[in-house]
C-alpha cells in the first residue's frame, strides 16, 4: 500500500468505501468451552455452538463451529463488515455502516447493544478490556467484556481525540489509555492519559502512526513510517527502522514474549507493495529485526501461537512458524493452496484466526475453511461453505 493516510472507511457498500488498508491486530489466546447447547435469545432453536467461529461473506455472516467447522447459522448482513473477537467466551464485535456491533456468536444472533458512529475502526483487547476507536468521530469506548452478557450495552470509559482520524486505543493494567494523534490527513503519534484521563506523556515522533500491539510485561506497540513508537514503564521510546521510509503498519502481540511480530514495507509510492520480509521488534532492547521469508504475504496474515510464535501465511500457501527470539522458521505447514493480494484490501484474500493451539485459515478461492494443529501441523478438519469468505474471527475469552 502507498504512503497514503487514508483512513479506513466503513460504509453500506463495498464500492463506496475508499479506505486504504487497515488491521486490528491482536495475539488471539485462549479458548472457551461449552457444551451445551445455548438457548437464543429470541426464542427460536439454535445449533449449539462450541468455541464459535464467525466469517463475513458479501452480503453477511456465517457462524461456525470451532472444532467440526459445522455452518451452524447464516445471517444475512448487507455492506461491507468487519469483524473482531468482543473478549469473551460469547460475543465478537461486528463493524458495520452505522458502528460496532455486539453479536453474540454462541446464540448466533446481534444482541442490540452497540457503539454508533461513523467509520468504526479497531477494536483491541487487553487486559480484561476491549476498547473502540471510531475513525468518523475520534472517539474511544472502554468496557469489561463480562458486561455484554445478557444482551445488555455495557458502559465504560469513554475519550473524544482531539481531531477524528484513523486510530487506535489500547488500555493497560494500570489504567493508562494509549491512544493516537491525528487528523484526518496527518498522523503523529500518540499520548497517554492516565485512569483519570489526565495526559502524562505524549510522543509525535511516529509518522503515519497505524496499528498495535502489545507484548509480555504490558509493553505496547504502534506502528510508524520509518519503525516502531514503543511504550513502556511510562515512557515512549523509537524504535528506528534500518530504512529511511520503513512501514510497520500492522503488528501482532502475545503475552508470551517480549518481541513484537510486524509487516515492513519499504516502497512509499507502491499502489501495493508485497514484501517478503516481516519484522521483529524486541522491546526489551528496543531494537528490530528483519527476517527474510522469501515469500510475500498480506495484513491478514500475521498472528501468535500459543507459545509466543510468530505465526506469517504466506502467498506460497505455507503457514511459517516463526521463533521470535532468533528469526529462525522452526515449521511450515502447507496451509492453502498458491494465491496472490489482491489490489482492492476489502477484497477476499486467505486469512488466519489463531485461538489457543488451532490455526484456521481461509481460502477463499475455493470457499473453503481449514483447521490445523499448531503443535503437530496436522490438519485437523476442512468445510466448503456456499461463498468465498473474507474476514475470519471468533470468540477470544482473555488476553
Amino acid at each position: 500500500m502507498n504512503r497514503s493516510t487514508r483512513a479506513r472507511t466503513l460504509t453500506g457498500t463495498a464500492l463506496a468505501l475508499t479506505a486504504s488498508m487497515a488491521l486490528t491486530a491482536c495475539g488471539a489466546d485462549g479458548t472457551s468451552s461449552d457444551a451445551e447447547p445455548k438457548k437464543p435469545t429470541n426464542g427460536t432453536a439454535a445449533v449449539a455452538v462450541e468455541n464459535p467461529l464467525v466469517a463475513t461473506y458479501d452480503g453477511g455472516l456465517y457462524v461456525l463451529d470451532g472444532k467440526t467447522l459445522k455452518l451452524a447459522k447464516t445471517v444475512e448482513l448487507p455492506g461491507f463488515n468487519r469483524v473482531n473477537p468482543a473478549g469473551d467466551d460469547d460475543h465478537v464485535i461486528v463493524s458495520t455502516d452505522t458502528g460496532f456491533r455486539v453479536f453474540d456468536a454462541a446464540r448466533q444472533t446481534f444482541t442490540g447493544a452497540e457503539f454508533k458512529g461513523a467509520k468504526p475502526g479497531h477494536v483491541v483487547r487487553h487486559g480484561g478490556k476491549t476498547v473502540l476507536f471510531t475513525d468518523g468521530t475520534g472517539e474511544v469506548n472502554v468496557f469489561d467484556p463480562a458486561d455484554l452478557v445478557g444482551g445488555k450495552q455495557p458502559e465504560g470509559r469513554t475519550y473524544t481525540s482531539a481531531e477524528a482520524h484513523h486510530g487506535v486505543a489500547i488500555e493497560l493494567a494500570g489504567g493508562e489509555l494509549v491512544t493516537t494523534l491525528g487528523t484526518e490527513e496527518t498522523r503523529t503519534g500518540a499520548l497517554v492519559l492516565d485512569k483519570d484521563d489526565k495526559e502524562i506523556a505524549r510522543a509525535e515522533n511516529c509518522p503515519g502512526v497505524h496499528g498495535e500491539a502489545a507484548a509480555q510485561g504490558d509493553v505496547v506497540g504502534l506502528g510508524c513510517e520509518d519503525g516502531v513508537l514503543l511504550y513502556k514503564d511510562g515512557e515512549f521510546t523509537k524504535v528506528d527502522a534500518p530504512d529511511d521510509y520503513a512501514r510497520t503498519g500492522n503488528q501482532a502481540g502475545s503475552d508470551a514474549s517480549p518481541i513484537l511480530l510486524g509487516d515492513y514495507k519499504t516502497d512509499p509510492d507502491a499502489e501495493l507493495e508485497r514484501p517478503t520480509r516481516i519484522s521483529l521488534i524486541d522491546t526489551r532492547t528496543a531494537k528490530m529485526k528483519l527476517v527474510d521469508l522469501g515469500t510475500s504475504y498480506s495484513f491478514r496474515s500475521l498472528a501468535r501461537g500459543p507459545h509466543g510464535e510468530a505465526l506469517v501465511l504466506g502467498t506460497n500457501g505455507v503457514l511459517h512458524v516463526i521463533d521470535p527470539e532468533t528469526g529462525k522458521v522452526e515449521k511450515k505447514i502447507d496451509a492453502v493452496g498458491d494465491w496472490t493480494e489482491p489490489l482492492d484490501w476489502q477484497q477476499p484474500r486467505p486469512t488466519l484466526f489463531v485461538r489457543d493451539h488451532t490455526a484456521y485459515v481461509s481460502e477463499p478461492g475455493k470457499r473453503q475453511l481449514h483447521a490445523y494443529d499448531l503443535d503437530s501441523g496436522d490438519k485437523l478438519t476442512s468445510v466448503t461453505l456456499p461463498k468465498a469468505t473474507n474476514e475470519l474471527s471468533g470468540t477470544v475469552a482473555g488476553h
